[in-house]
């Protein structure tokens, strides 16, 4: 089973950036389609990001739509969350899941997931 793990979270002031990476341990995510999803404490996660098998198809929730940027690279098996501008409602659990085709980058099309990284955005 496709194992993913997060890194990259913390602490961060409201403006500041961040930038999270997703990898995997014996496998190549170059067959996969990558999302970044989110969940703040008693909120249903949501999708934020997704980026196609290339990387050359993204999509981006409308809450995060030019502050975030996710990219990938294949050589390193490692797909990027990059985050500026970050407001305390980005504050959440960020988890990163694989699929092989994402029409709609939503969470029923994922079936294998990270176990999260905590994004706390505060002053």
């Amino acid at each position: 089973q496709l194992q993913l793990v997060e890194s990259g979270g913390g602490l961060v002031q409201p403006g500041g950036s961040l930038r999270l990476s997703c990898t995997a341990s014996g496998v190549t995510l170059n067959y996969y389609a990558i999302g970044w999803f989110r969940q703040a404490p008693g909120a249903e996660r949501e999708g934020v990001s997704c980026i196609s098998r290339s990387g050359t198809s993204t999509n981006y929730a409308d809450s995060v739509k030019g502050r975030f940027t996710i990219s990938r690279d294949n050589a390193k098996n490692t797909v990027y969350l990059q985050m500026n501008s970050l407001k305390p409602e980005d504050t959440a659990v960020y988890y990163c899941a694989a699929t092989f085709v994402t029409s709609r980058c939503a969470r029923n099309e994922f079936g294998s997931w990270g176990q999260g990284t905590q994004v706390t955005v505060s002053s």
